[in-house]
């Protein structure tokens, strides 16, 4: 665009405004299509994934401000146009990225139990720290030595979206060690489901119940339920 020409021509003063506006459109459509990558089939993204995506800080600030994106904590974010199941297993992912959803939280993802319990059991190594708990949803901290934080745990993917938790018989023999805290009717409740799955491995949980400290326990509970 040549200045001098658009001060003492209104006709291509008026062409080139328009071509700058068709410019302006075209980069907010573009800007906009960057936007559309934060998907409505993924609830939580974090920083990284957002600047995959090319988002950069300031970008992914006025997602915020438009109320596209929330804030959660210093690395992740909720997408309010997610349009699919939601979960809050996915937000405990969030606030605790390292922990493993376990114990009786876990036993209802498996339908072991009917219970409903009011915050979510997670475990952490017992030499991790969780810096800030939300409000919500709320989280139980269990603190596990390395051995029984690191067995049996697994990457549940639906889509886009994920949480670790760990496999069922982990799961079962968990219980059975923190039967005290779970409550026995409860205890009995899951070993009792699991012993009325097809798919249960007594091989598999024996195993674990050895590694964890608890195959006596569980041997009592087995002789009593089959």
């Amino acid at each position: 665009m040549n200045l001098n020409k658009m001060r003492h021509n209104p006709k291509y003063a008026a062409f080139c405004l328009k071509k700058i506006c068709i410019w302006i459109i075209d980069v907010e459509v573009v800007e906009m299509e960057k936007y559309s990558k934060v998907s409505n089939d993924q609830l939580i993204f974090s920083i990284q994934e957002l600047k995959d995506k090319g988002l950069s800080y300031y970008k992914i600030s006025q997602l915020v401000k438009q109320g596209i994106l929330i804030k959660l904590n210093k690395k992740y974010y909720e997408n309010t146009n997610f349009d699919g199941e939601e979960s809050d297993f996915y937000y405990a992912y969030a606030y605790v990225p390292n922990g493993v959803i376990c114990l009786l939280s876990a036993a209802v993802y498996y339908n072991l139990s009917t219970y409903r319990p009011d915050a979510i059991d997670i475990a952490i190594p017992r030499k991790a720290r969780v810096s800030t708990l939300p409000e919500w949803p709320v989280l139980n901290i269990y603190y596990f030595t390395e051995e029984r934080f690191s067995v049996g745990a697994e990457i549940i993917e639906v889509g886009n979206n994920k949480f670790r938790i760990y496999d069922i018989e982990k799961t079962v023999a968990d219980i059975v060690f923190y039967r005290e805290k779970t409550g026995v009717e409860e205890t009995k409740e899951v070993l009792s489901n699991y012993l009325h799955r097809k798919d249960r491995n007594l091989n598999k949980l024996i195993r674990y119940a050895e590694m964890l400290k608890c195959k006596d326990i569980i041997n009592k509970y087995l002789e009593v339920l089959v």
